[in-house]
């Protein structure tokens, strides 16, 4: 992968600019401050290797060279797509469930925004925002997607068990540039209909762990049957009193012992 490559393969697509890197520190960081000075809509940092990646939570993101995605997308919100900013991490992983799904596999999407595989995390999504005052001017959307065995980091630095395409086709997956090629194609059509109901269907059929007792992170830890989604995206529940609970911040996994 290279920057002729890259801009070859997305040359269809309506990119706002792209920023290329052989190696970087982390893409959202070179993102935010483009962003910060102007970037347009739909602009794109790429690096073949990312030496301080980061996923949600400060944890780090392995991108060796040669081995994965690493992509920061810029957004810039119409003010008609503004009442559903809430639905953009939702957005983002069913953009690269979908590009999965595609290529034959079953990815499931663990609430909020990890890429599963069989119970093996593929993908995952960072998002961060800049805001002008109240409002906000434009957020950054980071995608890391395990392309290459490489890309799966060594297993005394895993937070939660990981895999790759190529691990899980059992066969070259498509080049890299194909693989953001389908992501942005998929991300295109989805944010065309942000704010329609399909979207949340669309979501909540691919949840990782519906129907199963989980624990839901945070400052109280939450435990329940999770449900599905409610139309901003946030996380339902059923608790142990058969009360409906609504989670809107956290990270999901399996109670022990269910």
């Amino acid at each position: 992968m290279n920057e002729h490559s890259l801009r070859k393969k997305l040359s269809k697509l309506d990119i706002g600019g792209l920023r290329y890197f052989d190696s970087i520190g982390s893409t959202n960081d070179e993102a935010l401050a483009w962003a910060t000075s102007g970037a347009p809509d739909f602009s794109l940092v790429i690096a073949d290797e990312q030496t301080h990646g980061r996923g949600r939570l400060d944890r780090k993101w392995f991108t060796p060279k040669r081995s994965g995605l690493a992509v920061s997308l810029i957004l810039r919100l119409p003010a008609s797509h503004l009442p559903y900013f809430s639905r953009t991490g939702g957005l983002a992983a069913l953009s690269i469930a979908e590009t999965c799904s595609g290529l034959g596999l079953a990815p499931r999407i663990k609430w909020p925004n990890d890429i599963l595989i069989n119970s093996k995390k593929v993908a995952g999504i960072l998002i961060e925002n800049i805001w002008a005052g109240d409002e906000v001017d434009s957020l950054v959307i980071g995608m890391g997607v395990n392309v290459y065995k490489d890309s799966v980091p060594p297993a005394e630095l895993l937070q939660f068990p990981a895999t790759s395409l190529e691990d899980e086709l059992g066969k070259n997956p498509p080049a890299r540039e194909e693989i953001l090629f389908k992501i942005l194609s998929a991300f295109t059509h989805w944010r065309e209909r942000i704010g329609t109901d399909e979207l949340i269907q669309i979501w909540e059929k691919l949840l990782a762990f519906r129907g199963e007792q989980v624990q839901v992170s945070g400052d109280i830890p939450i435990t329940g049957e999770l449900l599905g989604l409610e139309s901003d995206g946030s996380l339902r529940l059923r608790d142990a009193s058969s009360k409906s609970v609504i989670v809107r911040f956290g990270d999901v996994s399996l109670r022990p012992g269910a």
